[in-house]
């Protein structure tokens, strides 16, 4: 009987030790993802910004703006990527 309670003591406190770790792991997650769509969510604002300040500068065609917001946008998933995994 006294062998069985410390086997199932035992069995108990490694059930909490490893939900405590998945649920770190989880969080951590959670704040890359986060992070990951705060960059591109940033990224996409930026992006529209440049592209209207190059519109109205009419320092090129409407294509070369819209191809640099693009870009932008390319370089901000990419750093998304970086963050997240």
């Amino acid at each position: 009987m006294n062998r069985s309670l410390h086997v199932i003591a035992s069995t108990f406190i490694a059930a909490v030790a490893l939900a405590a770790s998945l649920l770190a792991s989880a969080t951590e997650q959670s704040m890359q993802r986060r992070q990951a769509r705060d960059v591109r969510q940033d990224t996409r604002q930026d992006a529209r910004v440049d592209k209207a300040e190059c519109r109205a500068a009419n320092q090129t065609s409407n294509a070369a703006c819209r191809q640099d917001k693009r870009q932008a946008k390319q370089e901000g998933r990419a750093k998304a990527r970086d963050i997240k995994y």
